[in-house]
C-alpha cells in the first residue's frame, strides 16, 4: 500500500527538519484518492482546480473560492482539474511547536478543549489574495531571511483569521493542540487487546515507530512493548479464570502469533502455565 508522507516528499533531503514550510504544488493530470499521511497541519490555498478530501468520518470539497486548514493525520485526497488545464495550490505547513508558541502569545484565555474537526474551511477574500502574493516572494530570499519572514507571515495569517472568524477559529486552533494527546491515548486504549503490531498502532497514531515510542514513554512512563504485554497477559488470566476458554481460544486475539510464545510469556509473568489456571 503506497502512502504519500507529506510534506516529507516535498522537502529536500539535505535540509534540516522544518517547522514552517511553503510549497507550490502544480499538476496537469488528476489524482484520485491518494493515500496521505499528513504529519504537519496544513493550509491549502487552492488557485485552480478542485480538492476533495476524505477523512475517517467526513469529507469536504473546495475550489478556488475557498481555502482549507487540514488537521494532521491520515486522509485520502483527490486533486481535480476544473476549467483550467493545470491544478495549482499553495501549501503552508506548520508544526505543533509553532502553533503552541502562537497560542501562548495571542490567546490568553484558554477555553475548555473541544474535539478537533478534521478541517476548517476558509472563504477567500482580497486580503488572502494579497497575502498569498506576498508568500510567493519569500522563496527567492536567502534561507535565514526566508525563515524569519515565514515566522512573521505565519503569525499574520492566524491573527487575520482570528479577526475574521473570532472565537470559532480560536477554538479550532486550541483543539488541534488538545486533541493530539487525547487521540493518541484513545488509539492506544482501543488497541490494547488487538492483534496489531506496534508499527501498525504507530501508523494509526500518525507517527513513525520511534516517535510513537517517545510519546508512549512520556505518557505511560514505560515502554509500549512492556505495557502491552502486561495488559494482554492480565486480560488472558482474567479470561482463563472464568473457565469458559482455553489458551488456544484466546492467544491470537491477544496479539500472540503462536500458542507456544503465549504460554511461555504467561508462565514467566504468573509462574504457572495457562493450562493450569
Amino acid at each position: 500500500m503506497h502512502i504519500d508522507k507529506i510534506p516529507d516528499i516535498y522537502i529536500q533531503k539535505d535540509k534540516n527538519e522544518q517547522d514552517l514550510f511553503i510549497y507550490d504544488f502544480k499538476m496537469t493530470e488528476e489524482s484520485i484518492k491518494t493515500k496521505v499521511n499528513l504529519n504537519m497541519h496544513m493550509f491549502s490555498f487552492l488557485q485552480t482546480g478542485k480538492k476533495e478530501v476524505h477523512f475517517a468520518n467526513t469529507s469536504v470539497v473546495v475550489d478556488s473560492q475557498q481555502s482549507i486548514l487540514i488537521k494532521k493525520g491520515n486522509c485520502l485526497w483527490s486533486e481535480l482539474l476544473d476549467k483550467e488545464e493545470i491544478y495549482y495550490c499553495k501549501l503552508f505547513f506548520f508544526s505543533e511547536h509553532r502553533l503552541k508558541q502562537f497560542l501562548d502569545k495571542h490567546i490568553k484565555l484558554k477555553r475548555p478543549p473541544k474535539k478537533a474537526s478534521s478541517y476548517f474551511t476558509i472563504e477567500n477574500d482580497s486580503y488572502l489574495t494579497s497575502y498569498l502574493n506576498s508568500l510567493s516572494t519569500i522563496k527567492s530570499a536567502p534561507q535565514d531571511v526566508s525563515n524569519s519572514l515565514l515566522s512573521v507571515k505565519f503569525e499574520e495569517l492566524l491573527v487575520y483569521l482570528i479577526s475574521k472568524y473570532k472565537t470559532i477559529f480560536e477554538d479550532y486552533l486550541l483543539s488541534l493542540i488538545t486533541e493530539e494527546v487525547s487521540s493518541f491515548k484513545k488509539s492506544i486504549e482501543q488497541n490494547v487487546y488487538s492483534t496489531l503490531s506496534l508499527e501498525e498502532i504507530a501508523f494509526l497514531c500518525n507517527m513513525s515507530l520511534s516517535t510513537f515510542k517517545r510519546h508512549f514513554i512520556k505518557e505511560y512512563k514505560v515502554s509500549p512493548g512492556k505495557w502491552l504485554r502486561e495488559k494482554r497477559l492480565l486480560k488472558a488470566k482474567e479470561l482463563l479464570e472464568k473457565g469458559n476458554l482455553k489458551s488456544s481460544d484466546i492467544y491470537l486475539d491477544l496479539g500472540y502469533s503462536n500458542l507456544s510464545n503465549f504460554s511461555s510469556a504467561f508462565k514467566t509473568k504468573f509462574g504457572v502455565s495457562p493450562s493450569n489456571i
